[in-house]
């Protein structure tokens, strides 16, 4: 499901970098763990080239106070509330690895390596009230998630940021690829 994730500009300079730029552009993303609703830093479609802005993670959902945080790459371009965004509005969620919890509600940390890399998440946004927020999208998990959770985030490699972002054919292609594999921490 990938309910929180981590985004840590002190322990890794590619972040760093992303994180003051985002700053620079007058933003002031969460930085650590980033939990639903939090504003996060993102990966956007500029005029002429990506750009990092920063949103609230989450759309609005069917009930006062609900927020729908993923969404499930499979359907995406099937499901009214994500289709246009889709197509529209696709972003990148940069981090330094995610959470999920075991059947058992322990705490794992996911990423390439111990280190806090770079973990980029593909994902849409949309405006609400005039307001952007963003969502992530999922898929089914692979051999390094699977005995921990059902679903995992749809990981992009960093040389694949720009064709997700402005090639729609590529967006289209990448929903349904197979997923790096992770390691994983437990968390105390």
């Amino acid at each position: 499901m990938c309910g929180r994730y981590m985004f840590q500009p002190d322990k890794n300079p590619e972040i760093k970098r992303i994180y003051q730029l985002a700053v620079d552009a007058g933003y002031s993303p969460k930085t650590g763990e980033v939990f639903p609703t939090d504003e996060t830093a993102l990966i956007v479609a500029g005029e002429r080239q990506v750009k990092v802005v920063a949103m609230k993670w989450g759309f609005p959902g069917f009930k006062a106070g609900q927020s729908i945080i993923n969404a499930r790459s499979e359907t995406v371009q099937q499901k009214s509330m994500f289709a246009d965004s889709f197509l529209k509005r696709r972003c990148v969620y940069p981090t330094t690895g995610f959470f999920e919890w075991s059947k058992a509600k322990q705490k794992y940390k996911f990423n390439f390596s111990n280190d806090p890399q770079t973990l980029f998440i593909a994902g849409c946004y949309n405006y609400f009230d005039d307001v952007a927020q963003s969502i992530l999208f999922t898929t089914q998990p692979n051999e390094s998630m699977i005995e921990i959770h059902d679903r995992m985030p749809l990981i992009l490699a960093k040389n694949q940021i720009n064709a997700w972002i402005y090639n729609d054919d590529f967006a289209k292609n990448f929903l349904n690829s197979a997923m790096p594999q992770l390691i994983s921490q437990a968390e105390e």
